[in-house]
């Protein structure tokens, strides 16, 4: 089942980016977290998932389940890259003997504010009626979400980490690491922050270490954020 919140005014784009995104968003267990990520790259059995450093941690040989859109369980392990140092993006890869599908990747020069966009990923709890929440992480593929919303804000200087793509997609904890979708099902960004962060304004300091004046935080904490895909088109080359 996927749990959708699409609505467009263009029903063939709204039924097929869906489609996409349980195909190519996988859901991942960390020993410490849960979380959601990309398949990007697919050599021989080897398939590469791009997920949030922050989901993944630090451990050198820890290893993750990967859950796979027919629902089967993999396990992952990280892949280092030093083009992804500094940014909050990690590379994760399993193999598998299964097909699955790659995501595209979309050149993020034709991203723009106004765009139409749908975030994916695997939330950690959901309503299950107007006064009942379920933790979802035993309800596998199930809990897929996919929102629609648009480009916000796109920043000349990037956040710290790598955010520089500002969004009004609702996204929940446990969807971080999963895609950012333009309206041709390509990848654009990874999702990450959620909106208002409990940090403040110290959320949204620059890479330079300055911060946004007041009425710039404003916006910025009313918006979802991602890292764009220029921040990791290089370490998948």
């Amino acid at each position: 089942m996927l749990m959708s919140q699409v609505t467009s005014a263009e029903p063939a784009v709204a039924i097929a980016v869906p489609v996409v995104a349980r195909q190519v968003t996988v859901r991942i267990f960390a020993a410490d977290a849960t979380g959601s990520g990309a398949i990007v790259r697919h050599r021989g059995e080897t398939y590469t998932i791009l997920t949030c450093a922050h989901i993944v941690g630090e451990g050198e040989d820890e290893r993750f389940t990967i859950l796979t859109a027919d629902g089967q369980k993999h396990v992952g392990k990280r892949l280092r890259s030093p083009v992804l140092s500094g940014s909050d993006l990690a590379l994760v890869e399993f193999t598998s003997k299964t097909a699955y599908q790659v995501v595209a990747i979309a050149d993020t020069k034709a991203v723009a504010v106004g765009d139409s966009i749908y975030a994916a990923g695997f939330p950690n709890w959901q309503w299950t009626s107007a006064d009942a929440v379920e933790d979802t992480r035993t309800w596998g593929i199930k809990a897929l979400r996919v929102t629609d919303g648009e480009v916000a804000m796109l920043p000349e200087k990037s956040l710290q980490e790598g955010y520089q793509l500002g969004y009004t997609n609702e996204i929940d904890p446990g969807m971080s690491g999963g895609p950012v979708l333009n309206r041709k099902g390509q990848l654009i960004g990874i999702n990450g922050r959620l909106k208002y962060p409990p940090q403040g304004i110290s959320a949204f300091t620059f890479t330079d270490g300055s911060a946004p004046s007041e009425q710039m935080y404003q916006q910025m904490e009313a918006l979802s954020w991602a890292i764009p895909a220029t921040a990791f088109w290089q370490a998948l080359k």
